[in-house]
């Protein structure tokens, strides 16, 4: 049968070359033109092609913008983010139109300068236009607005106060969107400009977006210089912070939390605890704990974050004595041991200091410090000489001596009347879980950008770390006893004790307590012998069998296990996750949603006003990406968004939750995953997608977990019998085949 070829001009659709893209461009009154844009041609070039079309002179007057919601002019850095189907519009230029709007918030009309403020505000989210304004002085010019510009309009303030406030309101807007760029530092602004803005923390607390606007700026302030610090800390107290947090706007109590924060982060050691003891004699702990953590209403990331900052700030004060030695010489510190001494033996009086008794008192105390478990009987105070935990150790036994006597006086003359050397050290064990705690709590360590883990049980006392270290010493006395530790290999015993005692502790903070209370019955449901029942299952559940049967059945059944789990990431990718754009300021949180579509063909994206309850339509998806046209998928330092300036890339949380997808010759789509459960799924799915191995930690433990499920059920028949690890020898030939059939 011949071949026939189709001729030159045959109207087969031939797929449009990767640099050529087709878009609609609108121009005020005309209608909208279509347009193909050849990505290799100048920018200004195309522009020009555009105002030639429309008979428009003085091209380089105007730029090319998106005409979605952002609004963002393209430039040559972001022209590859045109995709086909795009709608964009012509525009005059960013050096244009800043001129235009530096020259219109200066008008004498009030109408003018609020509409004028208004665009200003819009337009400064894009980093091409704030450049161009920011070179005309802008954020000078703003500043002066806010200095001395609102004394003018404050005698109309009474006449005029929605237009005052909404034009205060759109100033504030426009600055801190212009600061957000990262262009101007912070070092530059004026002791009258901040005194502005802390005045606003209190005169516009009943307008929201003046508020708002006026605590991140001071956020900012705070977290960015120094010598801001210092300024803002003498403008702004406390108890003008604490009213905003007694209101039920949500998203102002994360601002003000926020800026006490940033002060407690900021200030210097000395200075601190000073800080922590106004935050004390403010109730700052109680208003949160009835105004945020027990509101009627759910706790969004953001406050979360907060919340968890100031948990770690928090503990972060215990460091200094977590790192203090005690000095065996100093009687301050010694009266301690003997006043731990007196509350567990009840010394009613001294005995006398004349000459005889010196021996007898000194034999006493040695048999008593003996007695309360201390290694040095003779000196206790060389004891607390290791840091951690130093002279914390100590405080927390003194304080469950003398808030939880009972208990206390229970644990020490318990363990030393025993006469089965299965007593629990009190002193030594005091001392070793203060320094667990420590560890679990991360004292000392500053808190993570991305972490929202706090616990709502230590927001319930003011000595919660105190209450916190009385509950697990009891419990660490119970599990001793259960597992019938002894005290003659206390080092043994101590870490096998430990480590069930950390498992209980931590099995119980993971169901996020909301008491102290509730975090004892927790520990009371997770005895020593229910931890061996949990291990047991888990054991059994991760059973790694070794013999050769069984190490070749894995080999056997692992591909269809890799499908399964293959086709697991991909339905994950086509349900699709909401991201979040990180920026200087967390607040600002800007969503945006990626799915794959349902034939695994195309990538759908887009900008969202809000996180999303649900899945997001494709329809509602206005950008797409072929998958066809990615050429790789990089992670951490390797990402693009990871390589520019800024703070993001030197957080090691971030760069751990960071991927990219890189198409053409320089498109990419950058990500920051939520957590680390939805970073391996998209980075093993994109994998999956491109014919790659899935390397992530998640594919590792789902393919152990469900091939030991699997090699359990086929192995089901087999129970009590034995597996050999070798097969079975071939019997040897018969000596003859006349059993043999033969069907012929």
């Amino acid at each position: 049968c011949p071949v026939v070829l189709a001729p030159k001009s045959s109207s087969i659709a031939m797929p449009p070359p990767a640099d050529i893209v087709k878009v609609a461009i609108e121009w005020p009154g005309a209608f909208p033109k279509l347009m193909e844009i050849d990505q290799k041609k100048p920018l200004s070039s195309i522009i020009k092609e555009v105002c030639d079309g429309w008979s428009l002179a003085n091209h380089d007057q105007f730029a090319l913008q998106h005409a979605d919601s952002s609004n963002f002019y393209i430039t040559e850095k972001n022209r590859n983010e045109i995709k086909n189907g795009a709608i964009l519009r012509l525009t005059t230029s960013p050096a244009q139109n800043a001129q235009q709007l530096h020259e219109r918030i200066q008008s004498s009309s009030m109408d003018a300068k609020l509409e004028a403020l208004k665009d200003l505000a819009n337009y400064s989210r894009d980093v091409t236009f704030a450049q161009e304004f920011i070179n005309l002085d802008g954020i000078s010019l703003l500043t002066q607005m806010v200095e001395s510009g609102t004394e003018r309009y404050q005698k109309l303030q009474k006449i005029m106060k929605p237009c005052f406030g909404d034009m205060l309101s759109f100033t504030l807007t426009a600055f801190v969107e212009l600061m957000d760029h990262g262009i101007v530092s912070w070092d530059t602004f004026s002791v009258a400009f901040i005194k502005k803005i802390a005045s606003y923390v209190n005169k516009f607390a009943s307008d929201i977006s003046i508020l708002q606007r006026s605590l991140a700026i001071l956020e900012s302030m705070v977290l960015n210089s120094h010598d801001l610090y210092q300024k803002v800390a003498q403008e702004i107290t406390i108890g003008q912070l604490i009213p905003h947090l007694q209101g039920t706007d949500q998203e102002i109590q994360t601002y003000t939390i926020a800026v006490i924060n940033a002060l407690f982060l900021k200030a210097p050691d000395d200075k601190r605890q000073e800080m922590a003891n106004i935050l004390a004699q403010k109730q700052l702990r109680s208003i949160i704990l009835t105004h945020v953590i027990r509101a009627q209403r759910a706790i969004n990331n953001e406050m979360a974050h907060q919340l968890y900052v100031l948990q770690v700030l928090t503990f972060n004060l215990l460091e200094d004595r977590m790192m203090t030695k005690m000095d065996p010489q100093d009687q301050a510190q010694r009266d301690i041991i003997f006043e731990l001494r007196r509350i567990a033996f009840d010394a009613e009086s001294e005995p006398n200091n004349s000459s005889g008794s010196i021996e007898k008192r000194k034999s006493m105390y040695t048999r008593d410090y003996k007695k309360l478990g201390f290694i040095n009987h003779v000196n206790p105070a060389m004891d607390f000489t290791q840091t951690p935990p130093g002279m914390l150790a100590l405080d927390n036994m003194l304080y469950f001596a003398k808030h939880h006597q009972d208990a206390y006086i229970r644990i020490v003359l318990e363990n030393s009347s025993r006469e089965d050397k299965h007593e629990c050290p009190f002193g030594r064990s005091s001392i070793e879980l203060t320094k667990m705690l420590c560890e679990i709590l991360k004292v000392g360590e500053l808190p993570s950008e991305t972490c929202n883990d706090f616990h709502p049980m230590f927001f319930t006392h003011d000595r919660s770390f105190e209450e916190f270290f009385c509950i697990c010493i009891q419990l660490l006395n119970k599990t001793w006893k259960e597992m019938r530790a002894t005290s003659e290999d206390f080092n043994k015993a101590r870490k096998r004790v430990m480590q069930v005692v950390k498992e209980q502790i931590m099995r119980a903070l993971t169901t996020k307590p909301s008491s102290l209370d509730q975090f004892k019955s927790k520990l009371q449901n997770l005895s020593y012998t229910e931890i061996l029942k949990i291990r047991q299952s888990e054991r059994m559940n991760q059973e790694d069998f070794q013999s050769r049967p069984i190490l070749e059945l894995k080999e056997k059944i692992q591909p269809e296990i890799l499908e399964l789990i293959k086709q697991q990431r991909l339905n994950r990718l086509v349900e699709g996750t909401c991201f979040r754009k990180l920026n200087s300021r967390r607040r600002q949180d800007k969503f945006w949603y990626c799915r794959l579509s349902p034939n695994h063909k195309v990538l759908h994206y887009g900008d969202l006003e809000e996180s999303p309850q649900g899945e997001v339509p494709h329809d509602s998806l206005q950008d797409k990406l072929p998958v066809a046209d990615i050429k790789a998928v990089v992670t951490g330092k390797d990402c693009p968004h990871m390589k520019e300036k800024g703070a993001l890339k030197q957080n090691k949380e971030v760069l751990e939750l960071a991927f990219s997808i890189l198409y053409d010759s320089s498109g990419q789509l950058n990500f920051i995953a939520p957590d680390k459960h939805e970073y391996c799924v998209w980075t093993d799915g994109l994998n999956a997608l491109l014919g790659k191995d899935m390397l992530s930690d998640l594919t590792r433990n789902d393919l152990d977990t469900l091939l030991s499920m699997e090699i359990k059920l086929r192995l089901l028949d087999l129970e009590n019998i034995q597996i050999p690890d070798a097969p079975p020898p071939i019997p040897k030939e018969p000596s003859n085949y006349d059993f043999v059939y033969d069907c012929n």
